[in-house]
């Protein structure tokens, strides 16, 4: 990682933006980057895995990208689902800023990136894409994917990149533990050393 600090609300340093050129909905995009934040040099493996591997988003209603660093998982969205709504969150302010910059640079006015608790608590998300930030720790984790995963909206879906080896198949098996019976919890692929998993939330709440 460039910055030991990029889940810092204010990494350490000057905030320098750098052109960044990559291909997101496949086209070849020209965004920015900057020091301090997660995989400031690209798209990193475990966000590739999952763009590749998802099914597209819901066309229509809120979608929620939980960690946006510079935006691919936000952008991405909203370019495959211009009429839904997007919000991105991330405690890193740049990455704020950068995935507000690099929607308006693409002319995606449907993305709103803000910290989490600037996400107003009644919205329900149809889609939900991450590559969680598996490294701030076992419990904050889990207070993370608690907050969110819950709010997904009747028949919604949330899809989780996980690598192998940073304990996905026990995430998994935590998951279908803690999250209560409206919701099911599969494995949807396996690529390279990663797993998507698939949270749903049923259309209608069991009797």
């Amino acid at each position: 990682m460039e910055s030991a600090h990029y889940f810092s609300a204010s990494p350490a340093g000057p905030f320098t933006r750098k052109p960044l050129t990559v291909e997101l909905a496949g086209e070849t995009r020209t965004l920015q980057t900057s020091n301090g934040i997660f995989s400031p040099d690209g798209i990193d493996k475990g966000t590739a895995v999952l763009l590749a591997e998802v099914p597209a988003p819901a066309a229509t209603g809120n979608l929620l990208d939980i960690g946006c660093g510079w935006g691919p998982i936000a952008l991405t969205m909203a370019l495959k689902a211009p009429h839904a709504q997007v919000y991105a969150v991330d405690v890193n302010e740049r990455c704020i800023a950068l995935t507000n910059g690099n929607a308006a640079a693409l002319g995606l006015s449907n993305v709103a990136a803000s910290t989490p608790e600037d996400v107003d608590p009644g919205v329900r998300f149809d889609t939900i894409w991450s590559n969680p930030p598996i490294r701030i720790g076992k419990d904050e984790l889990h207070s993370l994917l608690k907050l969110w995963l819950p709010r997904l909206a009747p028949g919604g879906t949330a899809y989780l990149v996980v690598q192998k080896n940073l304990g996905s198949d026990s995430l998994q098996r935590w998951l279908a533990a803690e999250l209560d019976a409206s919701f099911t919890v599969t494995r949807e692929s396996t690529s390279k050393s990663f797993r998507v998993l698939k949270v749903r939330k049923a259309s209608q709440t069991p009797q």
